[in-house]
Formats: C-alpha cells, structure tokens, sequence
C-alpha cells in the first residue's frame, strides 16, 4: 500500500523542525543568570533620621546560583553585604541600610570585635555577582551609589569587666554572683550571655539603676545562676562571657571573656524530723512534770537534734561550735559570731525572746564539715551534699516571766540574711517551765 504523498510532506517537515529545534538548542548561548538587578536609590544617608535612611535592593535569577552582593571604593576595598548565599531561581528583595560586614579603618584604636558596620561617606560601585551552579560560569551587575552623612561613631565596648572571675552560686553569701560592667560611647542595645561548650546560652540581665537601658555610658549586668528564684544554675565549668552592642543604624560590636561557676546549687537543708520521739530533744537536769520540762533557774536547758543538706550545693556555716552554753540574756554575738549572709545556723527561741533566735549553733566543728577557701583564700565550713551533723548546745535559764511560765521553746533552721524556710522554723516546740529552787522545797510542818 502506498503512503500518500501529502503525509509523506508533513512528516519530513515535523522531522526538519525538530532538527533545527536541536540544532538551534544546542547552538543557542546560554543566556546569564541574573536576568535584572537594581538599587532603589543612587544616594544613601543611613544615620536613623527617618531621611533616605534605606533602599531597596531587588534582583532575577534565572537558575540556581551562589550570590554575592558587594561594594567597592575608590581604592578597590570591597565590603560585603551579602557573601556566597546560595539562592534558587526566582526573584528577590532586600533592604539595605548601609550596613556592611564589620571592618576596621586603618589607624583606628577600637576594643571591640566589629560584626556589621555602616559605609562611610563617599562614591562606590554595587556588584550584585552569581555564580550558576548548572556552568559554574560568574555572572554580575554593576552600579553606582553615593554614601552621605554617614553617623560613622560605633557602639564600641570601651570598657568589659568581669567580676568576680570565679563564682559559686549558692546563696553561701560568698561570691554568689557575678558583675559585669560595660561602657558604650552612644545610645545602643546590649546583650549579654554566658556560653557552655556547646554553644547553649544563659541570659545575664542588666540591673535597672539611673541609666536608661540602651543608653549611652556605663552599664552592669548581674548574674546570680537563677538561684535566688530557687533555679538551679548551670553546671559547674568555665564559660564565654558575651556582651553585643548594636545601635539604631544596625552596627554591631561584640567583646568575650570568660567566667567559671563553682560549687553552684540551690541549698537545701532541713532539721531531720524522728518517726519515733522527738524531733528535737530538750534536757535538764531536772525531771518532767507532766507534759512540761521543769528547768530550776541557774541549771542549763539542753537541745540536739540532727540537720541534713539534701540539695546540691555545699552549705556555709559559722561558730559558736555545738556544746557552746549561753547564758539566758546573752545573744549570738556576743560569741564574736555575727549574722553572716549565707551562712545557715541552728537557732533556739522562745515566747518571750526579743530577737529572733537570739541563741544560734554552728552545723559542726572544723572537724566534721569540709574547709573551702574563698576567692582571697580565707577559709569557710561548709557541710557538704548529703552529709548529716547532730547540733546541740544549751541556754542556761535564770529570768522567770510569770505571766509566760511556762513557755514553749522550738528551733529553728536559719539562712541568714536569706530566709528561714517554713519546714525549718518553729520545729517541735516544747513547754518549758523555769522554777526557783525555793519552789521545790518542801514547807515545814510546824
């Protein structure tokens, strides 16, 4: 059977345009990746007055690409704005303030690490260059822009101190947190973190006092670990200390340091409550009447009991040492032991004391807790993390309040200048009855 001849005709030309169609694909020239790129304005003034301060930058890509977008002055110098991104085929915008990656002018005495910063004033050229990822063929856009008015002062971080460089957060009353002061020469916001090892940030906050946050001068950030808010700290371990520094028009200045937490915790302690007896023991050498403890005035009531740090965080304790007696109107410091902020201590009340626990006990003696120097090498006590001490003492009774006799005595579990935790305070009170030896003697009979 013969094919007609009309059929013949256009299956010759189908096949000669589809020859041309490849002939002219494989010959064409690939055309460049950016298909359009532009700057929004040809002059600048990046100095946050709300004039001319930004520009829009847009470009098309037409395949996949690694794109930089830079500038150069006169004397050939380039600063990036964008460096080797790679971006997908499709079109883009972005804003440009000014703001470049950081660099230093030559003679220029700056402290801090420059991350981003402002062009100066002056002419430069725009590239907006890509390299096609499908040839590896580079492909760029050029442009003029004119920079003015530039507010060249940087948030430069005159001053970052660290202080103390070591400290242990756990409310011991001994360098439980750390300072950090910095000085900015302009209005500019601060941030300051401490870093671990994996890169995990703790945020340090800035102590609100006379200056305003994000003004120019002088600032502090105190860091206590969380403990105060009853927030474990990180881990013991030396960490980054880093403060950034960024003004209005988006420059950025950083400076690093390091700092070290040690024994940190929160503290945890509490007077051990018996399953069986008393929680805490009161004695004399006279005998119960009754439910009362019957004390003749001049002899010595008597307390032990036992107190357990359960937490993490080694705990600070001062003198007198258990066994100290004290006479009935004598204070704590009458012993030469102060309050010391930190410091926890046992202490006796009673109803008719006048000072909270006037009559306070050290957790043990220097040869059952653990001595750690502080920051200037004076020695502390500490009772340590699991760690148990039986506390006693005695108060030698001699003033009789008739209208309060008898009258409870309790103890109580004291963090001085910190708190006195509901679970340690008014422990086991005891009726305590103070009687004249005349009281006990027999009357005559006549």
């Amino acid at each position: 059977m013969r094919i007609p001849r009309i059929l013949t005709i256009i299956v010759s030309l189908i096949l000669l345009v589809l020859i041309l169609a490849t002939v002219y694909l494989a010959t064409r020239p690939i055309r460049p990746v950016i298909a359009q790129a532009e700057f929004g304005m040809q002059t600048l003034s990046p100095n946050a007055d709300g004039e001319n301060d930004i520009t829009t930058v847009s470009y098309r890509l037409r395949r996949e690409a690694t794109l930089s977008i830079y500038f150069e002055a006169a004397d050939g110098q380039r600063y990036y704005f964008r460096r080797d991104e790679t971006r997908p085929r499709g079109e883009y915008s972005v804003m440009f303030s000014g703001i470049v990656e950081g660099y230093t002018l030559e003679g220029e005495e700056i402290k801090s690490e420059v991350l981003s910063r402002l062009l100066q004033d002056g002419e430069y050229t725009w590239i907006i260059e890509a390299i096609d990822q499908a040839t590896g063929s580079t492909d760029n856009v050029k442009g003029k822009i004119t920079i003015v008015n530039v507010d060249d002062t940087l948030p430069d971080l005159w001053e970052f101190t660290i202080a103390p460089e070591v400290f242990t957060p756990n409310q011991d009353g001994l360098e439980d947190r750390v300072w950090i002061n910095a000085y900015v020469p302009k209005d500019a916001h601060l941030t300051v973190y401490l870093i671990d090892q994996e890169g995990k940030r703790y945020f340090v906050p800035e102590v609100q006092e006379g200056r305003k946050v994000g003004e120019e001068g002088r600032h502090k950030f105190e860091y206590d670990g969380g403990v105060d808010l009853g927030i474990s700290p990180p881990p013991d371990g030396t960490y980054t200390v880093l403060i950034e520094a960024e003004d209005e028009e988006g420059q950025h200045t950083q400076r690093t340091g390091q700092v070290t937490i040690k024994d940190g915790g929160v503290p945890l302690a509490e007077i051990v409550g018996q399953p069986v007896g008393d929680t805490v023991t009161f004695s004399s050498e006279t005998v119960m009447m009754g439910d009362e403890l019957t004390v003749l005035a001049g002899d010595v009531l008597t307390f032990e009991l036992t107190v357990e740090n359960y937490g993490e965080a080694p705990i600070r304790t001062t003198g007198p040492e258990p066994g100290h007696i004290y006479n009935q109107d004598e204070l704590y410091a009458s012993t030469g032991f102060y309050v010391e902020s930190g410091a926890w201590r046992v202490g006796i009340h009673c109803d008719t004391c006048q000072t909270d626990y006037p009559w306070r006990w050290a957790l043990g003696t220097p040869k059952n807790l653990t001595p750690i120097k502080d920051n200037d090498g004076r020695i502390h006590y500490y009772l340590m993390p699991g760690q148990r001490a039986i506390v006693s003492g005695g108060i030698r009774l001699t003033n009789i309040v008739e209208s309060r006799n008898p009258q409870q005595f309790w103890a109580g579990l004291i963090h001085e200048d910190v708190e006195i935790a509901a679970i340690n305070n008014v422990v086991d009170p005891h009726w305590i009855r103070i009687m004249l030896v005349e009281a006990l003697t027999p009357t005559p009979t006549p």
